[in-house]
């Protein structure tokens, strides 16, 4: 099992940064690709970024790219997005998820966090 906290939410204004966390406890972090996901209400879940086990690979939904980076401390065993430039649209509650190897399918990850809510006002 693989337990997964996010934290790092809020309200920010259209145009701000937010830095959302999630720390990893249970089996070996470093052997876990990491994603992150996004829901808002009455949306499916959506993908917004992936990391690959060692760091070394990244992958960003087309909406978030340039704006957002992924990134990990397997020392810490903590997975990070760092959220620049917020738009409106990007208010949703937010998901860190676990997987044996990277996915942008939201059912190929075991392992999920209880989300952290981030609000962007305009």
């Amino acid at each position: 099992q693989v337990q997964l906290v996010e934290s790092g939410g809020g309200l920010v204004q259209a145009g701000g940064s937010l830095r959302l966390s999630c720390a990893a406890s249970g089996r070996t972090f470093s052997n876990y690709a990491m994603g992150w996901f996004r829901q808002a209400p009455g949306i499916e879940r959506e993908f917004v970024a992936e990391i690959n086990s060692n760091g070394g690979t990244t992958k960003y939904a087309d909406s978030v790219k340039g704006r957002f980076t992924i990134s990990r401390d397997n020392a810490k065993n903590t997975v990070y997005l760092q959220m620049n430039s917020l738009r409106s649209e990007d208010t949703a509650a937010y998901y860190c998820a676990a997987n044996r190897v990277t996915s942008v399918i939201s059912r190929a990850y075991n392992y999920w966090g209880q989300g952290t809510q981030v609000t962007v006002s305009s």
